[in-house]
C-alpha cells in the first residue's frame, strides 16, 4: 500500500495554481463575492461529467447568456435565453428548472450556504439537499434532472456534489474555502473512474464498486494518513490518474 509520504508527495506536486485553468474549479475562482463563487461551482459542479473540453464549454455558454453575473441572472429570474440549451443527458426542460428553484432558494433564503448548512445539521445531510430541488420540480423535467442531481438513496457516489462541497470548504490554493459551517474532515471523497483506479492500485479501496459504501471506506481510509483533512489526496489522486489515463 502506498505511504502517507508517497501521498503527501503527490498533494505537493499536483495541488496547485496551475491545474485550475483545466479543471471545472476555475469557475468558482472568477466570483467575486461568495454567493458568486458558489453559485458558479455549483452549477459548474452540475455539468462536470463527461468530456472535460466539452463540459466546459458548455458552460462557459450557459454563464456568457448569464452576461457572468450569475448571481443578479439567479436573482432577475428570466431564463428564456437557456431555450435550446442541453448536455448529453439533460435538455432545456431539465436544465431550466434547476435555475428556476435557485431563484426561488435565493428569493427565500441566503442561498445554497444557508440549504447545504441547514441539511449538515439534519440526519439525512445530502439527501436533505437533493429533496429540496426534488420537491420543488415539475412534472415536466426528465431523466437529465435527475442525472444532474442524482439521489443518494440510491447508493450513488454523488461525486459531484461531495466535489462541490471540497470546493467550497476546504483551503486555497486550489479550494476556496468560503463555507465554514462544517470542517475539511467532515468531507466524503468525491469518487470517480479515475479516483478508483487509482486508489486501488495504491492499495486504498478494496471495494469493487464505485458507489457510496466505496465513498465511505476509501475516506476513512484516507482519515488514516490525515484525519483532519482526508480529502486533500483527492486532487492528487485524480490529476495522477488523469496524467495516467493520457499516457496509456
Amino acid at each position: 500500500m502506498i505511504t502517507k509520504t508517497e501521498l503527501d508527495k503527490l498533494v505537493a506536486k499536483y495541488e496547485t495554481e496551475e491545474f485550475i485553468k483545466d479543471d471545472p474549479i476555475q469557475f468558482i475562482h472568477q466570483g467575486k463575492c461568495k454567493e458568486e463563487s458558489e453559485l458558479y461551482g455549483f452549477i459548474a459542479s452540475l455539468f462536470a461529467y463527461g468530456n472535460r473540453k466539452l463540459f466546459i464549454k458548455k458552460l462557459e455558454d450557459i454563464f456568457q447568456r448569464a452576461d457572468n453575473d450569475i448571481v443578479n441572472y439567479i436573482k432577475n429570474g428570466d431564463f428564456s435565453n437557456l431555450k435550446g440549451v442541453e448536455y448529453r443527458f439533460s435538455k432545456e426542460n431539465d436544465i431550466i428548472p434547476i435555475f428556476e428553484i435557485l431563484n426561488k432558494l435565493y428569493s427565500e433564503s441566503k442561498g445554497l450556504e444557508d440549504l447545504f448548512s441547514y441539511a449538515f445539521s439534519s440526519e439525512n445531510f445530502l439527501q436533505t439537499v437533493v429533496d429540496y430541488f426534488y420537491s420543488r420540480a415539475p412534472k415536466t423535467v426528465g431523466q437529465g434532472f435527475y442525472h444532474m442531481i442524482p439521489n443518494p438513496a440510491n447508493g450513488g457516489a454523488m461525486k459531484r456534489m461531495n466535489m462541490f462541497l471540497r470546493w467550497m470548504v476546504r483551503k486555497p490554493p486550489v479550494d476556496l474555502g468560503i463555507w465554514t459551517f462544517m470542517k475539511p474532515k467532515d468531507l466524503l471523497i468525491p469518487l470517480d473512474v479515475h479516483v478508483a483506479r487509482v486508489s486501488r492500485n495504491m492499495g486504498l479501496l478494496k471495494r469493487k464498486s464505485n458507489d457510496f459504501k466505496a465513498v465511505l471506506e476509501l475516506t476513512d481510509k484516507l482519515k488514516e494518513f490525515c484525519h483532519e483533512d482526508p480529502v486533500k489526496y483527492d486532487f492528487a489522486m485524480f490529476a495522477f490518474g488523469v496524467e495516467l489515463n493520457n499516457k496509456s
